[in-house]
C-alpha cells in the first residue's frame, strides 16, 4: 500500500511540471486549430449522439457536405461525403450552414442547411433526413418551409420539451457595399418561428430575434450589419443563443450572446462585447459562428467555433477550433481563444 501511494504522489508532481513543448506532444492536451488546421471549414457544427461526435460545415461548398466523427472531441476520422448533389441538379450551389438534429418524436437525423437552385437564385433553407448521422442524406423539402422577401441562410433546430423551433437569418442588401468606398451596406436579421411535429410547417410566422445594435456590430456600418449564426440551448430555466456579427471575411467578426426565458424571446444581449474577437497579438482574427457541445463525461462544456487560416488577411478559407464555456460567472463566457495547449475534454 505504502509503494502505491508513493508512485501517485511523484506522477502528481511530474504532471504539474509539463512544459509547454512537452504538452504539445501528450495525449492530454490538444492545441488550437484543431488537428493542426485541416479541419479547415466555415459554420462548424457539432452533434452528440450516444458516445460519439460528428462534425458538419461549410467544406464543400459547390457540391454538398463532408463529416467528421470523433470520440474526444480533438481527433476527427474523415467520413467523406454525407450530402452530395446529384447530377440532375449540377446548377445547385452555394452549400452552407449544415447542421445535423436527432428528431426525439421520429428516431430520425435531419440534415439542414441553406443553397442555391440555380445561378442567381435566392438563397433558401433545406431539410433532409437519414437513419444515421453519418448519413447518406436524402432531401425531404426544397424549400423547407416558405418564408417571404430577403435571402434564407444559417438554419438552428431546437427542441424544447419536444417542440421543434427554427431559428434563422434573413440576409439582404441596400445599394452596393462591394464598391470602393461602399455605396451600401448587406443587412442580416435572426427570426424564430414554431414549427410542427413534423418540422414541414410552421405554425406561426417568424418573430424577430436579434439585429445589429451594439457598438462592436457596427449597426451604422456602410459594409455590413448583420447579425447571423444563431445556435440556442436551455442551462436551468434560461435559454442563451449565440450568435455572430459583421462580415465573415472581416476580422470584426466576432461572436456574442443573448438570453431570453422562452425560445420565442424577447432575447436580451447582457454584454457589450462579443465573448469571442480577433485578437492580433496572437494571430487570430474572425471567430465566428459557433456551436455548443458537452465535453465526454458531461462535466464541460466546449464552443466550436472558426476563425480565419490566415489572420493577416481572412477571407472565407476559415478552420476549426474548440475551447472551454465558463457559467461561473452568472454568464456565458469563454476561456480562450487559446493557440497554446490546453487540457483535453474530460
Amino acid at each position: 500500500m505504502g509503494k502505491t501511494v508513493v508512485v501517485i504522489v511523484v506522477i502528481g508532481l511530474c504532471a504539474c511540471g509539463i512544459s509547454g513543448n512537452q504538452k504539445k506532444d501528450n495525449p492530454l492536451y490538444y492545441s488550437n486549430p484543431l488537428m493542426d488546421g485541416e479541419l479547415r471549414m466555415g459554420d462548424p457544427f457539432v452533434l452528440r449522439h450516444n458516445d460519439l461526435y460528428f462534425l458538419y460545415g461549410t467544406n464543400a461548398a459547390s457540391e454538398g457536405f463532408k463529416a467528421w466523427m470523433s470520440t474526444d472531441l480533438v481527433h476527427w476520422d474523415s467520413l467523406g461525403w454525407v450530402y452530395r448533389k446529384s447530377a440532375s441538379d449540377s446548377l445547385r450551389s452555394s452549400f452552407w450552414a449544415p447542421e445535423v438534429h436527432y428528431h426525439p418524436l421520429d428516431h430520425k437525423f435531419y440534415l439542414i442547411y441553406s443553397s442555391k437552385e440555380s445561378r442567381g437564385a435566392d438563397m433558401d433553407l433545406c431539410i433532409a433526413s437519414s437513419d444515421h448521422p453519418g448519413g447518406p442524406f436524402t432531401d425531404v423539402a426544397r424549400p423547407w418551409v416558405p418564408i417571404e422577401g430577403w435571402q434564407r441562410i444559417d438554419a438552428h433546430l431546437f427542441f424544447d420539451d419536444s417542440i421543434p423551433y427554427l431559428f434563422f437569418d434573413k440576409v439582404g442588401v441596400v445599394g452596393k457595399p462591394w464598391e470602393k468606398p461602399s455605396t451600401g451596406y448587406m443587412y442580416g436579421k435572426i427570426y424564430v418561428a414554431e414549427l410542427s411535429p413534423d418540422l414541414l410547417h410552421m405554425v406561426n410566422e417568424p418573430i424577430l430575434c436579434l439585429e445589429a445594435e451594439q457598438p462592436w456590430e457596427h449597426p451604422q456600418s456602410m459594409h455590413s450589419r448583420c447579425n447571423e449564426g444563431s445556435f440556442v440551448f436551455k442551462r436551468d430555466d434560461r435559454y442563451y443563443m449565440t450568435y455572430s456579427a459583421n462580415h465573415y471575411a472581416d476580422p470584426s467578426y466576432a461572436i456574442g450572446y443573448a438570453s431570453s426565458s422562452t425560445p420565442v424571446g424577447p432575447w436580451v444581449k447582457p454584454l457589450e462585447e462579443p465573448i469571442l474577437k480577433s485578437d492580433t497579438t496572437m494571430g487570430f482574427s474572425g471567430p465566428g459562428h459557433s456551436s455548443l457541445v458537452p465535453s465526454p463525461d458531461s462535466s464541460e462544456w466546449f464552443i466550436v467555433y472558426h476563425a480565419h487560416t490566415d489572420w493577416k488577411n481572412p477571407s472565407g478559407d476559415r478552420q476549426v477550433y474548440i475551447d472551454r464555456i465558463d457559467f461561473s460567472k452568472g454568464e456565458l463566457s469563454v476561456a480562450g481563444p487559446t493557440l497554446e495547449p490546453q487540457e483535453v475534454p474530460r
